[in-house]
């Protein structure tokens, strides 16, 4: 499981109960602004045992920002998660950012996009469609954000029940002892082989 946008005031922490109840790790992408206004909650994320990773430092779309100031936006969040994990804001960056990013970050993308942002959708809506298409090894997405919360706060605790009903185990993304060298693999997806999300 993997969260994107905090940490966030009432969100976060909402979560990160809940993960400790079920016995749930999961890997929170922050966002840098909110780093930096929330750092106790960042400091609770990294001290609970989850991982964590950069989420540019203001939420930027690699689609509308151009490379120079969006690779600055990734380094000034990376100044602070030095995680070596990177989650581009809605799935977007142009090749040359993901080339540029990936020389020194694992770049970290999704297979189950839950729609807890949408506000079109239903939470029951979002965990049905999260059910039917997990899968051993997907990354679910989901965020701890204003936007997404009552969604989340009548998804999450379904979602949790539900793995715990089947026996699976949501753990976190390794994080990297160190930067990839330049011709290693970035792109990290969800292995099929395990019984984990």
């Amino acid at each position: 499981m993997t969260f994107d946008d905090g940490p966030h005031p009432q969100w976060t922490p909402f979560v990160l109960d809940l993960l400790e109840q079920h016995g749930q790790k999961a890997t929170f992408f922050c966002v840098g602004d909110n780093i930096r206004r929330h750092s106790d909650l960042f400091d609770r994320i990294r001290g609970e045992g989850h991982a964590w990773g950069n989420h540019t430092m203001h939420h930027d779309s690699g689609w509308t920002t151009g490379t120079f100031a969006y690779l600055r936006s990734h380094l000034a969040c990376d100044a602070l998660t030095k995680s070596g994990l990177f989650r581009p804001p809605y799935g977007r960056l142009t090749k040359a950012q993901a080339r540029a990013i990936g020389c020194r970050d694992r770049i970290v993308m999704w297979d189950v996009l839950t729609g807890d942002f949408d506000r079109r959708r239903t939470a029951e809506g979002c965990l049905e469609a999260t059910v039917q298409a997990l899968r051993p090894g997907s990354i679910v997405v989901m965020h701890d954000s204003e936007k997404a919360g009552s969604r989340l706060e009548g998804l999450l605790p379904r979602l949790l029940d539900h793995l715990d009903a089947i026996g699976w185990k949501s753990e976190a993304i390794p994080m990297p002892v160190f930067s990839n060298r330049i011709g290693e693999p970035a792109l990290v997806m969800a292995p099929e082989d395990s019984h984990t999300v």
